[in-house]
Parts: structure tokens; sequence; C-alpha cells
């Protein structure tokens, strides 16, 4: 046997293809994180003003007009207004003009990112600057001391979405891509819904009580973990069982290349690309960074949306997968009876528990 013949032999098509698109998700995933991260600009960001009537429309004016246009102010009826918005987060700060002093105040919220509140501070001290006031700046959601730039919410999500697809990719490569039958779907979906409370609970007690990074109730960020396990695996199970074990790639491309960057956990939503900021919060990493903020910083207050999400990740995964294991366990009927007796037929088979 000659070289090009050896190298025909040990180099299939299939496994040629395989590489290909291994090597566009490469390159996808550079295009992806540098393209949403290379330059974290504020832009559009919900901001309120609390002002005396007269200068009120003047400054939301004045604002909404920034150059880049880093804000999107509306005017709020007064301070405790403005903190029950931020909270609620409708906002993500807002400044409050003192109708007396010259001292006014920039609320923000380092719990919802510490880099978003920090520009907030910049963006409203070079504007008030030429009207001569001076800001105090009052964190009224402030990021936990242990919890760096905000950044530990994003990093238990991203370790969530790992371990569903993950688990998902063993239970392909040790069983088959493809369920033989729908009971050995319904017993994947069990061992997922099992492994994604376990990965939920133990994800929720490293962040909280052993390393302290976040605050809120464990339970709840337990109960999130196990909902983005479960959508994040269940999802890549589906994709596996319709497209085989490129469904592991596809599921790559949804979680990693296209949720991880657009989740807005580096840097918040209103300081990605627009086409980052439109699709992180119907990815399970952006829908799960935002609760687990909400959790731990905010109350848990705005969360029923990303919920939904998740949610709906969960339901068309599972769906999905039962559906096309009794499609396939159809198929494998009609050829059974296409040719009695024959090897589709035989119990000792193992193409019938692929």
């Amino acid at each position: 046997m000659n070289f090009a013949d050896e190298v025909k032999s040990a180099v299939t098509a299939r496994a040629a293809l395989l590489v290909i698109g291994v090597l566009g998700l490469q390159l996808l995933f550079i295009a992806s994180y540098v393209g949403a991260l290379h330059r974290p600009d504020p832009t559009d960001v919900p901001f309120g003003v609390v002002a005396p009537q007269q200068v009120s429309g003047q400054l939301v004016t004045q604002l909404d007009g920034l150059p880049g246009d880093p804000l999107d102010p509306r005017a709020v009826s007064d301070a405790t207004e403005a903190r029950r918005q931020i909270q609620n987060r409708d906002i993500d700060g807002a400044l409050i003009v003192s109708p007396t002093g010259s001292a006014d105040t920039v609320l923000v919220a380092s719990g919802g990112g510490t880099v978003l509140a920090s520009s907030l501070d910049t963006i409203i001290r070079q504007a008030e600057g030429p009207r001569q006031r001076m800001v105090r700046t009052v964190d009224v959601a402030p990021a936990s001391p242990d919890d760096f730039d905000g950044l530990s919410s994003f990093y238990l999500v991203v370790g969530w979405c790992v371990g569903g697809y993950l688990c998902a990719s063993i239970l392909a490569i040790s069983a088959g891509t493809k369920p033989a039958n729908r009971q050995r779907a319904v017993i994947r979906t069990a061992v997922m819904a099992l492994y994604a409370i376990a990965g939920g609970i133990g994800g929720a007690v490293i962040i909280g009580p052993i390393l302290g990074a976040l605050p809120g109730s464990v339970w709840a960020l337990a109960g999130l973990g196990a909902l983005v396990v479960f959508s994040v695996g269940m999802i890549t199970l589906a994709l596996e069982a319709l497209t085989g074990i490129v469904g592991i790639g596809l599921a790559v491309l949804i979680i990693v290349i296209a949720g991880n960057p657009s989740a807005g956990g580096a840097f918040p939503l209103p300081m990605l690309p627009d086409f980052w900021r439109s699709i992180g919060p119907a990815l399970p990493p952006g829908a799960g960074t935002w609760t687990a903020r909400s959790i731990a910083y905010f109350k848990g207050n705005a969360v029923t949306g990303p919920l939904l999400v998740l949610s709906a990740w969960a339901v068309a995964g599972t769906v999905l997968t039962l559906l096309l294991s009794m499609r396939r366990r159809d198929g494998d009927g009609t050829r059974q009876a296409a040719v009695p007796g024959g090897p589709a037929a035989s119990p000792g088979n193992g193409s019938s528990l692929a």
C-alpha cells in the first residue's frame, strides 16, 4: 500500500468533514468572542433622571445627545422611584439632581456588573463637569467584595452549561447518539434530570456557603442551576438525536460560541454590540447569568422572562428527544415488517439498540 492509499484508508471522508467542521467552530469561536468583547462601549443604557421640573426635560435631552449614545435617559418622578426601578432592573442607574445645592447623586448597581457601574459614574461626572456640579456615587445594589467584577454568577452559569452538554455528550458516546427507542430516550431524560439536580445543588453550595462568592438564596440558585443544566443537556440530546455526533458541535455553537460572549458576563448587555445584545437573553448562558445576578443582588426581581427562556429550551429539547426516538422506532418497525426474518428483525442485531 503506497502513501496515498494509506492516507485514504486512515482519513475517511466523514473524518475529513468533521475536522473541517471543527475548524469552522474554532474560527467562529474567535470571531464571536473577539467581536463581542474587544470594544465594550456602553450604548443606550436605560438611565433615570430625577430633577426639578424646570430642568428635567433639558437634562434628559442633554444626556440623550452625548457622543456615542451611551445613555437612554428617561425622567423619573423621585429618588425612591429611581431606586425601585434599579432594584427591578428596569434601569441600570439614575442621576438625582439636588434642587437646592450643587451636589448631585448618581445611583449605580455594581451587582449587575461593576464595569457598567463604573462606566455610568464616569459618563455622568464628565457630563456634569461643564455644569459645575459635584457628583457623589451611591451603589444601591453593591456586588459582594468576594465577587470580583461581578463575574462569579457568569462563571457559575458557564460551569452549569458545560456540565449539561458534557453529560449529554457522554451519554451519546457511551450508548449511541440516537436512542434506539422511546424507553431509552426516557431513561436518558431521567438521567439528565438527576444529573441536573446534583449539578445545580453542587454549584450553588460551592459558590455560596463554601466560597462566599455570591449572596442570595442557595436553594434559589440550586433551582436555577438544575434548570440551566437540564435545558442545555436536553437540547444537546435532541441535536444528537437529530444529527448524530454533529449535534455535539451544534450544541457548542449555540451554547459556547453564541451564548457565552453574549451572556452579559464579562461585560453587561448594554456594553455589547447590537448582535450579541439581541441574542444573549434568548440563549441559556444569558438567561442564566441574568437570573443568577437577580437572585444574588436584586431580591429575585425580573426573573420571569429568563426563566421562561430556560424552560422553553428544556421543553423543546425534551419533546424533540422523545419524538425523534419514536420516529426511529417506527422506522425500525417498518424495516422489520418489510424484511420478515431479515437482519433488522433479529433481536440480537446491535443496530436496533444504537
